[in-house]
């Protein structure tokens, strides 16, 4: 990998995370946990083998990833710190997101980053509910309990609420920008109640609080 050769600290972290392919491999661990390398081939769609395999060995050199007791591709504990970058670029990032594109591929899973921001933080106020939103591919869950609004992948065991369609339009409605109806006119349904899920949103998400809860 080539080097910037710069005393600075930014260009010191693209040393290490900023080649192509370098933070998405983070974004999955982040998101999902230890990875198997199939696994992450199969949320990495478009990277090559032997490219994966060049970035991997790269980020367990320089301490960023490891392995588990399973062999399995994991976040080092320093790895853990870029969730906070990582973060604050997917907000940066969220005008970008209004439209998808018919060559873009989509992960259910990558919704943990609009669910962590436009939910983030804590407020007592919040009511309880679980989600299940089903963007394509496997089902995720949002869930609101004591205050928190917490993501994890699968189905829910007994949603209040099941919202259904395009990923473009389900990050719409979540962030507040369409509502059902203009939703249900890009192809959205919803079972259930969608009263309390606006209960739950933070009003400033774009600019608010630096409170990430990926999983």
């Amino acid at each position: 990998m080539r080097s910037y050769a710069e005393y600075c600290s930014v260009a010191k972290a693209l040393d290490l995370v900023g080649d192509r392919w370098s933070l998405l491999i983070v974004r999955e661990l982040l998101i999902l946990g230890s990875r198997r390398f199939g696994e992450l081939q199969d949320g990495l769609p478009g990277i090559a083998t032997n490219l994966l395999t060049e970035r991997l060995r790269h980020l367990e050199e320089a301490g960023v990833v490891g392995r588990d007791e399973a062999g399995r591709y994991a976040l080092t504990p320093w790895g853990e710190l870029l969730a906070e970058p990582i973060y604050a670029l997917a907000r940066w990032g969220a005008p970008l997101m209004v439209t998808k594109g018919d060559d873009e591929s989509f992960r259910s899973h990558w919704l943990a980053a609009p669910i962590a921001f436009i939910f983030g933080g804590q407020d007592p106020g919040r009511p309880a509910l679980i989600a299940e939103i089903r963007a394509g591919g496997e089902p995720i869950t949002l869930k609101s309990a004591d205050g928190m609004v917490t993501f994890q992948p699968g189905p829910a065991a007994a949603p209040d609420l099941v919202i259904s369609g395009p990923p473009d339009a389900i990050i719409g409605l979540l962030a507040g920008r369409l509502g059902e109806t203009a939703a249900a006119e890009l192809g959205v349904s919803v079972l259930g109640d969608l009263a309390p899920l606006a209960r739950l949103r933070q009003a400033d998400w774009l600019t608010g609080p630096e409170s990430y809860t990926p999983r």
